[in-house]
């Protein structure tokens, strides 16, 4: 082979590795083609945050206030009530016939202690009126103060017979209260007492039985 168609062999097979080399895959092709930019990390929306709500503080319970306390007395007497014939078992007894005079008692048959007040409310049987007061009667404040079983006493006194008079087997009692409680009389018998229209009469209260019988 000349020399000139060697050259033209040798340039030919150049041109022809140029063309392959242009057309061909590039080193970063080869190695797994075009290199893709990294995406950017998809950011994640956050939700609104909402305001915080203040706990609404329990309202602590209020205490009732406590009920205030009754004032107490000094005085022992001060729940004391007056005696009525709801209290008391009532009896008489003949002390001396020849004044027709008896003995009125009453005991307390309760459990609570009572006061007799006054006089007692004597009525003889179907006469009109009642004993005259004799004697003058220790206040509210002092009066008797009968615990139970305790007794207080009264004379009544029925007068000489006169001839004025009317001679009664029964009377009753009613205790004075300084109320306008109703009571139930009690009744007691009393065999020949004779009442006389200006002379009958009866005592307050007193402790003892002598005291009732000799005003």
């Amino acid at each position: 082979m000349s020399t000139v168609r060697r050259t033209a062999v040798l340039l030919a097979s150049a041109s022809a590795l140029a063309a392959l080399t242009a057309c061909g895959p590039t080193g970063d092709d080869a190695a797994g083609g075009a290199t893709t930019p990294p995406a950017s990390p998809t950011r994640t929306a956050t939700p609104p945050v909402s305001p915080t709500k203040a706990a609404t503080p329990t309202p602590t319970p209020t205490k009732p206030n406590p009920k205030p306390k009754p004032a107490t007395s000094t005085d022992p007497d001060y729940d004391v009530f007056p005696c009525s014939t709801f209290d008391v078992k009532f009896t008489a007894s003949l002390a001396d016939p020849t004044s027709s005079s008896y003995l009125l008692k009453v005991t307390n048959k309760g459990t609570k202690a009572c006061k007799v007040l006054g006089h007692p409310i004597v009525t003889f049987g179907d006469l009109d009126g009642h004993a005259t007061e004799r004697g003058k009667a220790p206040a509210i404040e002092a009066a008797i103060r009968l615990a139970p079983g305790e007794t207080a006493y009264a004379g009544l006194m029925g007068g000489a017979n006169d001839g004025k008079g009317k001679t009664v087997n029964e009377i009753a009692m009613t205790m004075s209260t300084e109320s306008d409680l109703k009571q139930t009389p009690l009744k007691a018998s009393t065999p020949g007492l004779y009442v006389s229209p200006d002379k009958n009469s009866v005592t307050a209260w007193m402790n003892n039985a002598e005291d009732a019988l000799s005003l």
